[in-house]
């Protein structure tokens, strides 16, 4: 049998032909252009799914299911989406609408949740029964999956990590709360810092890297530093790190994973973050003489949300 996957987002919607295995073999792409409203891009989205079937070969009735990974909250059991700030969506009804057009299975999620289920499936965690998946972007989205199944919780917000509070009273977040995990361990959390490090020394490797226009400092920029070996930068990373690792430890305290899997922009960052992270862990956990999850990258990259909503239908 095969799968359709859609990873929808803000800028375009992509759809993928699955196979069992989490294989892509067909692919196709179109903007959302989220300015139309839901529903047209619903439809889009349904004939993306016919588009990519016809681009295989594959009749209709070879595909079992399709699945779509998107960026909001959504309730996985009626396939409603009551909000999701990035498409401006507000009680949508998507499986409802995907099958006036296309009379399948249909299956939503978190995109952080599909891409955590694509490395448990094909990528740096297959094979593994207990897995967390981390998105380190923009914000901080999180994947459980238990016993191989996903897990979103009674009510499908259960895997919102990035929206943990590890400081009280901390900084404020765009969720309403304040001392949001993601709001410490984020791309833009990272910017935040550099640029508060920048601002206080101007003769930083951050801030002539940019030519002295704060506005342009980006995650990269602050890792580039803290590479070269800039000690404002460094310091910066090294805080980020243990920012990182506050939650880290609060997962493996209530969870108990057998890997941990760093994803999104700033894993780009590769062993650079990687070795950080492993080397601070170990000083924070509780069961000092216990094993704990290993950390590893995540090795999918821009497929793993296709991949993942695939595979929503494939038990």
């Amino acid at each position: 049998m095969y799968y359709v996957g859609i990873d929808l987002g803000g800028t375009s919607i992509k759809a993928g032909l699955v196979d069992e295995g989490g294989r892509i073999l067909q692919k196709a792409t179109c903007p959302t252009k989220v300015e139309r409203g839901a529903k047209p891009v619903v439809d889009d989205m349904a004939r993306l799914s016919l588009k990519v079937i016809e681009m295989g070969g594959v009749s209709l009735d070879k595909v079992k299911a399709v699945g779509i990974g998107l960026p909001g909250i959504l309730d996985p059991r009626t396939g409603h989406v009551p909000f999701c700030t990035n498409l401006f969506w507000h009680d949508v009804p998507v499986i409802e609408w995907m099958r006036e057009t296309i009379d399948k299975p249909i299956f939503i999620e978190n995109d952080a949740t599909v891409a955590g289920l694509a490395e448990s499936v094909a990528g740096v965690s297959a094979g593994v029964k207990n897995s967390v998946f981390l998105t380190l972007g923009t914000g901080v989205g999180g994947g459980i999956v238990l016993g191989g199944r996903i897990y979103s919780g009674s009510h499908g917000v259960g895997s919102e990590l990035g929206h943990m509070i590890t400081v009280a009273g901390g900084e404020q977040c765009t969720c309403g709360n304040r001392g949001c995990w993601e709001r410490y361990s984020s791309a833009t959390a990272l910017i935040r810092m550099g640029t508060e490090a920048a601002k206080k020394n101007p003769k930083s490797l951050i801030m002539t890297s940019v030519k002295g226009d704060t506005a342009e400092i980006t995650a990269r920029t602050v890792i580039d530093a803290a590479k070269a070996g800039d000690p404002d930068a460094l310091k910066v990373f090294d805080e980020y790190v243990y920012n990182i690792c506050v939650g880290l430890v609060g997962i493996i305290n209530f969870i108990d994973p057998e890997m941990i899997v760093l994803g999104g922009g700033v894993s780009l960052a590769g062993d650079f973050l990687l070795n950080a992270v492993r080397a601070k862990l170990p000083e924070m956990v509780f069961y000092k003489t216990m094993p704990f999850a290993t950390v590893e990258l995540a090795t999918l990259g821009n497929d793993a949300g296709i991949i993942g909503a695939a595979m929503l239908g494939r038990d």
